[in-house]
């Protein structure tokens, strides 16, 4: 019998592959970390080559512990958004570094088109804001800068990781995989038109993209194809960038339903419904996912920097030995001490959009101990994140809720936190790992295990909820000193 959902998750710091089954219980789980390359102040690379190893060793792992290929219903694959890669369809190798989502390289070319008067045609046809987030001017600056992919001609294939890793399962020994990627992955490119959801040749000349390397843009959930790389042919069945699969593992599926993501950056996702939403505070329109054809779309705000800021701290200032070790700090003193922590290591996001905006560290004194910094550190997540709501607000999308997920919210403190400073309800389930169990749900839906998302939702499971505990007058003071900590950042740039 085929008893498990096989999701890959191939995330910016880590490949990891999990077996669920489909009432949503994890059965096993392999993960391997994924090396970081930094070849200049802002760049951000990664090895596609070892992106693809990593995968297959992750997933042979678990089909072994499944009991073999045969145990296998569908294969689901979520992944980093944005990021690009490059490769060979003949030889179906890599032919340049992939280039991250973080990637700062193409800061100078999206504010010279900003300043020709390029964003508001950009943000009409794809929901998007003209930022080197984004997947098109990578590939406008690949195709520039490395010519060698010129070169390639009809060799070179274009995509995000998704495509990549669809394009080695599918693969043989007689003939090239599968080109394809979905259509949540697609929108987030700014080289789809997010009403007609396919490539528009207007925004691929603007960002001087080779059209014919695209990838054909498909439905989120389906039979896209099959692998033969683990004996038994397995379906693959399931794709959604990780956002939108953390969303659909969060159940947002009613207009309205916000999911926050924290895991290297933060992300926020409001489940808008069938008609695409439009933002006038620089939030995006994003594709939510795309079933039979049609889309629902989602309103989204995009932090850069998150559980990387931990990371940071404990890897390249030693201020702390483990990310564990931050609650217990955070608990160590009554407040901030007056420090704010704004952690803009690469540039803010949403809603600023300041792409060089530098991280900075405010109000220290002599009274102030590592445990302020880590306090503050933690406390920048629910700061981002009201700045966000704010903004959603503003747009007529306020939460009643938030549904919360990623390795960060594991930190209780940090989960009351965000309680505390946005004055709502926060959701935490048992199950944290909701991107996983999106692209799982997806697979079901593709494979034909469930009818729907809605039927597919129930592998969510159950929920801890933290309500607010703090007075207005804490709260605001709180509040002020983050605004004027982010005023003194964005005053630098300008």
């Amino acid at each position: 019998m085929r008893d498990y959902l096989l999701v890959i998750d191939e995330g910016t710091t880590s490949t990891r592959a999990m077996l669920l089954t489909p009432g949503g219980e994890c059965i096993a789980t392999r993960a391997i970390e994924l090396t970081q390359h930094y070849p200049q102040p802002g760049w951000v690379e990664h090895d596609a080559g070892e992106i693809w190893r990593h995968s297959l060793a992750v997933t042979e792992a678990v089909i072994a512990e499944a009991g073999g290929a045969d145990r296998i219903a569908a294969i689901g694959i979520t992944n980093q958004r944005e990021t690009v890669v490059f490769w060979d369809k003949t030889t179906g190798e890599p032919l340049a570094p992939a280039i991250v989502w973080q990637d700062r390289r193409t800061a100078s070319i999206c504010r010279d088109l900003k300043e020709a008067g390029h964003e508001a045609a950009v943000q009409a046809k794809t929901g998007l804001l003209l930022d080197p987030y984004f997947s098109g001017s990578k590939i406008g600056w690949a195709m520039a800068n490395w010519p060698h992919l010129k070169e390639a001609g009809d060799r070179l294939a274009i995509g995000t990781v998704e495509s990549w890793l669809i394009w080695k399962l599918t693969a043989t020994e007689n003939r090239g995989g599968l080109h394809i990627t979905d259509a949540t992955n697609a929108s987030r490119t700014a080289l789809m038109a997010i009403g007609s959801g396919g490539w528009d040749d207007g925004l691929i000349d603007l960002f001087g993209a080779p059209a014919r390397a695209l990838p054909e843009i498909v439905d989120c959930a389906g039979r896209f194809g099959e692998t033969t790389l683990f004996g038994a042919a397995i379906p693959i069945c399931g794709m959604a960038g990780d956002q939108q699969a953390a969303a659909i593992g969060q159940s947002c599926l009613q207009p309205g339903e916000t999911k926050a993501t924290f895991g290297t950056g933060a992300f926020i996702l409001t489940q808008a419904g069938a008609i695409p939403p439009v933002s006038h505070h620089r939030l995006l329109s994003t594709v939510a996912w795309q079933l039979d054809g049609k889309r629902a779309y989602a309103l989204e705000g995009s932090v850069f920097v998150a559980g990387s800021l931990i990371k940071w701290l404990r890897d390249s200032i030693g201020l702390i030995g483990t990310a564990a070790e931050t609650e217990a700090l955070a608990r160590s003193v009554a407040d901030n001490g007056g420090v704010y922590l704004v952690p803009a290591l690469s540039g803010l996001g949403a809603p600023w959009w300041q792409p060089e905006a530098r991280a900075s560290i405010s109000g220290l004194s002599f009274t102030n101990t590592r445990a302020h910094i880590v306090r503050a550190a933690l406390e920048a997540m629910a700061h981002q994140a009201h700045d966000l709501k704010t903004a959603f607000a503003a747009d007529g999308v306020d939460w009643a809720s938030l549904r919360i997920d990623g390795g960060m919210v594991a930190n209780n403190w940090m989960a009351q936190d965000m309680a505390d400073i946005l004055g709502i309800t926060v959701e935490r389930p048992a199950f944290a790992e909701t991107t996983a169990l999106g692209a799982a749900m997806l697979a079901g839906v593709g494979s034909g295990l469930f009818s729907g998302l809605e039927e597919a939702s129930a592998m969510r499971g159950a929920v801890e909820v933290f309500q607010p505990g703090i007075d207005q007058g804490t709260r605001m003071k709180r509040l002020d000193g983050w605004a004027a900590a982010v005023k003194s950042v964005i005053e630098t740039v300008n």
